[in-house]
């Protein structure tokens, strides 16, 4: 595959390289070493959870996304796979290349692209208090609420928990979609957390934070009911926030997208 001609924001990184710093093999190696930070981080375990980066073919908009039920360890570059992207979700069967299965929730990984111009990588984890968190109704029901400002930097007064699911299923993307409305990061129902960026390297911090909050909050919840901060402290703190620490992608999604769908860098 021929690499873009002029400079762009690397899928991986969010930082503005060369093309020949970014071929399709390259960026799925960095893929990988993400996807084996997880365990190193502690915000994942094993083959459990997956991630993806919007990745084009000429004008053929895709994803690559981790396989299925492959140790990360395990993991090569020949082991990522493909995935076309409609240009919605539900509609007819993408097209798949690659020598393995794509991760059982390619779905919802396939429909976040498919719906949103913002989301160009996605990291899926089942991180520990995240997923404690989000086995309680009253989690289920409210979310995490603004029990400290960086919940904002979910994009939002609170981090929202998709109902359950069966995993891999449409129903269940369909329950992410709606979690994620106005949303970077969402509780998953019995089963873990999901965080979306610009780049793979800001969804991969950005999940970080959010079992940081879970756990934090977690905490919090043994001592006693947390206080919340007002919605009008939290609309302050989420506009200090667009300015303070933007996705990289934000300043760019106004400008017409190359033929890999990414936008341009700027002259």
């Amino acid at each position: 595959m021929t690499p873009p001609s002029q400079p762009f924001m690397h899928p991986i990184t969010g930082v503005v390289c060369e093309p020949e710093a970014c071929t399709e093999d390259a960026v799925r190696a960095s893929l990988i070493e993400v996807a084996r930070s997880m365990q190193r981080l502690g915000i994942n375990h094993g083959s459990a959870g997956n991630v993806s980066v919007r990745w084009h073919r000429g004008a053929a908009d895709g994803m690559l996304i981790t396989p299925s039920a492959l140790p990360y360890e395990q993991c090569g570059v020949d082991d990522i796979v493909w995935v076309s992207i409609a240009a919605a979700q539900g509609t007819a069967a993408p097209q798949v290349d690659g020598v393995r299965r794509p991760s059982s929730e390619w779905r919802f990984h396939h429909d976040l692209y498919a719906s949103r111009a913002d989301a160009q990588a996605v990291v899926h984890t089942h991180a520990p208090h995240c997923t404690a968190l989000a086995c309680l109704p009253q989690i289920q029901q409210q979310g995490i609420p603004a029990f400290h400002y960086m919940v904002a930097a979910a994009g939002g007064r609170d981090i929202r928990c998709a109902p359950y699911a069966t995993f891999g299923t449409q129903s269940l993307s369909d329950h992410v979609l709606a979690a994620l409305t106005d949303r970077r990061a969402c509780l998953l129902a019995h089963h873990g957390m999901i965080a979306l960026g610009g780049a793979l390297d800001f969804a991969l911090a950005l999940a970080v934070e959010v079992e940081w909050l879970a756990r934090t909050y977690a905490l919090a919840l043994q001592l006693g009911t947390p206080a919340v901060l007002s919605d009008a402290e939290m609309d302050r703190v989420l506009d200090r926030f667009t300015r303070y620490r933007p996705d990289p992608l934000d300043d760019l999604l106004a400008d017409e997208p190359d033929a890999y769908g990414r936008s341009a860098v700027p002259s």
